[in-house]
């Protein structure tokens, strides 16, 4: 229902401020389309399962604009070079100039390669990120981080490149199927789990009604996630500092999407599993309670995510781990637990401690 009631979180990048719209029914709002680019020549990129049930809605709210789509196949194992090309060249075929706008109507895939083309063609053309899963509304759709996947590793070519404004339609979940909407449920517990203790304990106050997706709730828990990561990218908007501390979990993860192949892990599965796997290596490390540690694996498997890797083997996993982007001088960067609530970043772990952990959670 356009002009429902919703709330506007800001990201505060100076002159590259952008709104972050969150409440039901707000995406057919054109109110809350940036004023700035009305009229100009709009891309919707989209997929191929989101695009029979929202695309006609957001092209009718663009009245007065010159409004063309293209629809890409669904799935982590498209987020390549030959979807962002065939965005690229999409946009030349139309003969979009500079003042165009692309729209990312979809997950966490189609922003990050929506993002990705917007901040290469013509050097630069503006984006608006329309999420569409809960993953993508607490996570990916802010904070311009935008790159597709290589075979070496998950999000090896990209940019950071601000999107102008993101609009989250809470609506859109209903649709979701359920081992999408539980796999963004991980990246929500990792807000709480990493950042903010009171958070992860409102999410264990509130887990019941969180699985059954009810709104008032579901609308909260992406507000305070979108609050966190937005301070955090006002403050360290190139991951040279905190933002590090968003990527709990997600060097374990991404070693698990790489080397499952891309798309039979969903991210979000990857992350639960990866959060598990850096509290049991916080907890030897000493900073992490074993009681910490069970609270978190309760709230996770509450949520039916899994609470440890595929058969993968120690050496393959730690292998790909070595092509982390956290990786720096040679050296791993770790992100780990330092209590419940609260993360640090760490480059000296002992390898003999990371490899326990590695064969601990193999279930070969």
């Amino acid at each position: 229902m356009t002009g429902a009631v919703h709330k506007t979180l800001e990201v505060g990048l100076g002159d590259r401020s952008y709104p972050i719209h969150v409440g039901p029914g707000i995406l057919g709002d054109a109110t809350l389309i940036p004023a700035d680019l009305a009229g100009r020549d709009v891309l919707i990129v989209t997929n191929a399962t989101v695009a029979p049930l929202y695309l006609d809605r957001l092209a009718g709210a663009l009245s007065g604009h010159r409004v063309e789509s293209l629809v890409l196949p669904d799935g982590e194992q498209f987020k390549t070079l030959t979807s962002f090309t065939a965005i690229i060249d999409r946009l030349a075929d139309l003969g979009y100039h500079r003042d165009a706008v692309v729209m990312a109507l979809g997950g966490g895939v189609i922003g990050d390669l929506a993002g990705f083309a917007a901040a290469c063609y013509q050097r630069g053309i503006a984006f608006v990120q329309l999420p569409t899963t809960l993953l993508a509304q607490v996570d990916a759709a802010v904070g311009g981080k935008t790159a597709v996947n290589h075979a070496a590793g998950k999000n090896l070519i990209g940019a950071f490149y601000q999107p102008r404004g993101v609009i989250a339609d809470t609506d859109t979940l209903d649709t979701l199927p359920v081992r999408e909407y539980r796999a963004g449920l991980a990246e929500v517990v990792k807000y709480g789990a990493g950042l903010d203790a009171a958070f992860f304990a409102w999410l264990e106050d509130h887990r019941d009604a969180l699985s059954e997706r009810r709104t008032p709730v579901l609308v909260e828990a992406v507000i305070r996630c979108c609050s966190i990561k937005a301070a955090i990218v006002a403050e360290d908007e190139r991951e040279a500092g905190c933002r590090a501390l968003l990527n709990l979990g997600h060097t374990f993860a991404h070693a698990i999407e790489t080397g499952t192949g891309y798309g039979r892990w969903l991210h979000g599965e990857a992350v639960a599993a990866g959060m598990v796997m850096a509290a049991d290596l916080s907890v030897r490390l000493g900073s992490l309670s074993e009681a910490e540690a069970a609270r978190l694996r309760s709230l996770l498997e509450s949520f039916g995510l899994p609470l440890s890797p595929p058969a993968m083997g120690g050496d393959a996993m730690l292998e790909l781990m070595g092509m982390d982007k956290k990786v720096s001088g040679g050296r791993l960067h770790l992100v780990l637990f330092d209590g419940l609530g609260a993360s640090l970043v760490r480059a000296d772990v002992p390898i003999t401690e990371l490899k326990a952990v590695l064969a601990a959670s193999d279930p070969a």
